[in-house]
């Protein structure tokens, strides 16, 4: 996807952070997290040369990673995601031992997919943010970056033999940026239901992978659906 261009504005200046109805989003305070988003708006592989990619709103961390015993392994993850899935055999550094903290669900439920560290080159991890968060958020059409949008539309456009993977709300925001007009509504209540095609780039609405309780049935079965197209 290429490195971004820098943000044209202090994404909180117009509001209050004391405010969770008023606030957006918070940008993460670790520089260097913040620059390595910067460098690889992505992660895991490339998307130009993944086979996989799944979409996300944001990429948020905990206030305190810095001084998180895997903060290392989570610097070493951005600066090369195929290379981390390799050597320590699970896809994200929340899923490693010595991690305490939230979003694992997300990574464990992402794991029943069955991808493995020889499927590390062919999946990918794009947000519409392109810089990590930190606490709660709720991304609005003004937040993003145009040429960020522009770029994930040129990847999907392209037609290229891949699988696209969106979530409802990441469906939501794409449709109201104005960069993907070919995107329909969310489709409600299916497993995994195709939105569009284009070439051999097929884009599929799935649950999002933090779910639990009363979307585990569903989101089992859309684990299995992926992990036949993994074998395929």
């Amino acid at each position: 996807m290429g490195a971004p261009s820098p943000a044209s504005r202090p994404p909180l200046a117009r509001r209050s952070e004391f405010s969770y109805a008023a606030v957006v989003y918070q940008p993460h305070f670790s520089q260097k997290l913040t620059e390595m988003f910067r460098a690889k708006p992505y992660q895991g592989a490339l998307p130009e040369s993944a086979e996989f990619i799944f979409v996300g709103l944001d990429a948020n961390y905990a206030a305190d990673i810095e001084s998180s015993p895997v903060f290392p392994r989570v610097l070493e993850y951005h600066d090369d995601g195929v290379a981390f899935w390799r050597r320590h055999k699970v896809h994200h550094p929340f899923l490693l031992a010595d991690y305490r903290g939230d979003g694992q669900r997300y990574h464990r439920n992402f794991a029943l997919t069955g991808f493995e560290p020889k499927d590390a080159c062919r999946v990918s991890f794009v947000e519409l943010l392109q810089i990590p968060t930190v606490g709660r958020s709720q991304l609005v059409l003004e937040d993003l970056d145009p040429a960020h949008l522009e770029r994930l539309n040129a990847l999907i456009q392209r037609g290229a033999r891949r699988n696209v993977f969106l979530a409802d709300k990441v469906v939501r925001l794409m449709r109201v940026s104005g960069h993907f007009h070919w995107l329909p509504k969310p489709i409600a209540n299916q497993v995994l239901p195709r939105l569009h095609q284009v070439g051999e780039t097929t884009i599929y609405q799935h649950l999002h992978f933090s779910n639990y309780g009363a979307f585990q049935a569903r989101m089992t079965l859309e684990a299995s659906a992926i992990a036949r197209m993994r074998a395929d």
